[in-house]
């Protein structure tokens, strides 16, 4: 664990509730049962509306008890529409929403497998309710990343929940991410399935150039906006905080990571000790070598499974539903919110300096030690299966579609 300037961080009780930024209201929340109160609290306070669209909708404890309450919204009159991805919530069967259906609202599945575009995952995250408040951030709606567990090594108890992360807005700006849903939702009612007008919506996203941007990610021959904007920040930026759960990017962001710290730049990245797939991290320590002679510092989290994506170069602040992967840059269906401004920027950064008192802190000489023969070439190995190979099968998918 890194313990330095431990006693001047502050904890999540210290940090401010709500910040406002221009006309609105923000309040990032990361305890899982703050989370999950916030999500309870937003669909049973709802007047007119609820839009929901998430990566991944488990038939769990969690999933079973949001279900009821959007089954309850639509009793009381509340109009309720609601999507999935097919890939990240193919474990629960259709009939499991029948119930939403049932009761007056709407239901649909984001591509469906029959489809190529099955292999382009929408990996978003949203509730937004009466188009003027919303919650976003990397959460899905499952137990794993609302029921944190103690690790007791006595007992052989493990802490196998999620830590995430996510963003309470209120005001004006939440009807630019309902319009955004609108834009979705008439996809996937009218051209579901088909590449083409995805990747045309994809490209024709207005973000804005305010102090707010919705940036939108997704298959696309050209750079996206949401890898557009990111890559103009860190050229420019002279102080990088990342906390992602895949961290994989392509040789061009990496470059440009290594530069700001090179060019005497601070760069701060917090990446998972644990997760659920053993390849993204090998993929990850692959690049340590390459920042760290850059002057990169580098931590992994220790408590539990890593889910958080946090972004903040100098005063802008990136949060949303995206890793740092050539999938989540290039491929997947993602939505980041870019926030200047320099207030937030600091309560934000406070975010990840209570992740960073619980990580390790990954020196050259640690590095060095884990560096075998073997781990080298697992390591390799990792990188090739989750980026080069995933990202090259998936875009000749999309690229050569021609529904």
């Amino acid at each position: 664990m890194d313990s330095t300037n431990a006693n001047l961080r502050p904890s999540q009780a210290d940090l401010p509730q709500w910040l406002d930024v221009g006309a609105n209201r923000l309040r990032l929340v990361r305890p899982a049962e703050e989370r999950l109160s916030v999500l309870v609290e937003m669909l049973d306070r709802a007047e007119k509306s609820l839009k929901l669209f998430f990566y991944m909708f488990e038939d769990d404890r969690t999933g079973r008890m949001i279900l009821a309450r959007l089954v309850a919204a639509c009793e009381r009159g509340i109009a309720v529409e609601m999507m999935v991805d097919s890939f990240g919530s193919n474990g629960a069967p259709d009939s499991f929403y029948d119930p939403v259906i049932q009761a007056g609202g709407e239901f649909r599945i984001f591509s469906p497998r029959f489809s190529t575009s099955y292999f382009i995952r929408n990996h978003q995250k949203m509730i937004i309710a009466d188009d003027r408040s919303a919650l976003i951030g990397g959460f899905n709606i499952a137990d794993d990343y609302f029921d944190v567990k103690e690790a007791d090594a006595e007992s052989g108890t493990i802490d196998d929940s999620w830590e995430d992360l996510g963003l309470e807005i209120e005001g004006p700006e939440v009807a630019n991410l309902a319009g955004y849903y609108r834009l979705l939702s008439d996809w996937v009612y009218r051209d579901n399935g088909n590449m083409r007008s995805l990747r045309k919506m994809v490209r024709h996203w207005d973000a804005g150039n305010g102090q707010f941007r919705w940036l939108l990610g997704g298959p696309s021959n050209r750079l996206s906006r949401w890898a557009a904007a990111i890559k103009r920040d860190l050229e420019n930026g002279s102080r990088l905080d990342l906390v992602t759960a895949y961290f994989s990017p392509g040789q061009g962001l990496l470059r440009r990571i290594g530069g700001l710290s090179k060019r005497g730049g601070q760069s701060r990245i917090i990446l998972p000790g644990k997760t659920d797939n053993a390849a993204t991290i090998g993929a990850s320590r692959l690049l340590y070598g390459y920042l760290l002679k850059r002057n990169a510092r580098i931590f992994e989290y220790q408590p539990r499974r890593l889910h958080t994506k946090l972004v903040i170069v100098d005063d802008a602040v990136y949060i949303g539903s995206a890793n740092f992967d050539l999938r989540s840059l290039f491929i997947n269906v993602e939505m980041m919110l870019r926030i200047e401004d320099a207030a937030f920027a600091d309560h934000a950064r406070g975010v990840i300096d209570i992740l960073h008192d619980d990580s390790e802190s990954i020196t050259s000489e640690l590095h060095k030690s884990r560096r075998s023969l073997l781990n080298r070439l697992r390591w390799t190995l990792s990188y090739f299966l989750v980026n080069t190979l995933d990202y090259r099968v998936t875009s000749r998918f999309y690229s050569g579609s021609k529904t």
